[in-house]
């Protein structure tokens, strides 16, 4: 717990880069888009907006996650990373629909663009600072499992993307005067950022809802059971959920009736410790039951007889 507390603290630090990163590239997009007037400009300033606001979500999230258990909360505080995620899905889907209804209007009454050199000049300064920080944020997202760090990463690449469509339809609009094009790239990018920010609204519903551990963990965690499936021990009643980067498992242990509580608790101390080598930031809870016992049987069902995936 400790540990992960330290972890938490650490994370903590990188939400601040992506708050610093977040401000500058916002500047940076906004002067572009008053230099040329380009729709697609002002989407590339919406998106910066929405990642901004973001950054202070995950900010203060992390933060709140990074506290210890306390009385009201036994578990931690590991679920708020989900807010999180869920507020910046939600804040990309509303960016994105803006974006797209400003496009639209710009498709019906086209607007001649200036000054786009310089236009895309700011722009590409401003795509390699996210790039960077995304880069960043996702490594550091996934070697600490912080859903927060890696929505962030993937919000701000998608930023990336964005900017990339941009420069590449404001430089078209530049050497041919197409002015239409500027909005229909701003569209289509619109509708991938839209389906981005789904994707993070379902996978923050999805903690919320405690969904199992991914089946690669399942098939670890199944594994390590059966090493220690021998003389008379056996397993059952395995459940799974995962709050942040915390995951929780649980499982009954059944031992011959005749086995003492010394040798029973070095068994589980034993199971225990494999499993935290396997599956990092895991809490396990363990139930000693003996197997002489019929009532250690009640919640023994069918699909834990044939070893299928438990929830």
């Amino acid at each position: 717990m400790k540990s992960d507390m330290l972890n938490r603290a650490f994370l903590v630090r990188f939400a601040y880069l992506s708050l610093g990163a977040s401000i500058i590239t916002m500047a940076i997009k906004f002067v572009a888009f008053v230099v040329t007037d380009s729709v697609g400009l002002l989407s590339d300033v919406l998106e910066s907006l929405v990642n901004l606001l973001g950054a202070l979500i995950a900010l203060s999230m992390l933060i709140v996650a990074a506290k210890p258990a306390d009385e009201k909360h036994a578990y931690g505080h590991s679920k708020a990373e989900y807010f999180s995620s869920g507020i910046e899905g939600l804040l990309i889907i509303i960016a994105a629909l803006g974006i797209i209804g400003t496009a639209l209007k710009r498709l019906i009454h086209p607007v001649e663009l200036k000054y786009l050199e310089r236009g895309i000049l700011f722009s590409l300064t401003a795509t390699l600072i996210n790039l960077v920080v995304a880069l960043i944020l996702l490594r550091v997202g996934k070697q600490y499992q912080s859903i927060t760090l890696e929505a962030n990463g993937r919000h701000l690449l998608s930023d990336v993307w964005t900017t990339g469509g941009v420069i590449v339809g404001v430089s078209i609009v530049s050497f041919t005067g197409w002015s239409r094009i500027d909005p229909l790239i701003a569209a289509v990018l619109a509708a991938n950022i839209l389906l981005s920010g789904i994707k993070l609204v379902r996978r923050s519903v999805a903690g919320f809802m405690d969904e199992a551990l991914p089946l690669d963990d399942q098939k670890r965690i199944r594994e390590i059971l059966d090493t220690h499936r021998h003389g008379g021990v056996d397993f059952h009643a395995l459940r799974t959920r995962q709050a942040g980067a915390r995951k929780f498992i649980s499982f009954h242990v059944l031992t011959p009736g005749d086995w003492t509580v010394q040798h029973g608790h070095e068994l589980l101390e034993c199971i225990e410790a494999d499993i935290r080598k396997a599956i990092p930031n895991a809490s396990i809870f363990t139930h000693l039951e003996s197997s002489s016992d019929p009532t250690s049987w009640d919640d023994y069902s069918t699909s834990e007889n044939k070893k299928a995936p438990q929830d």
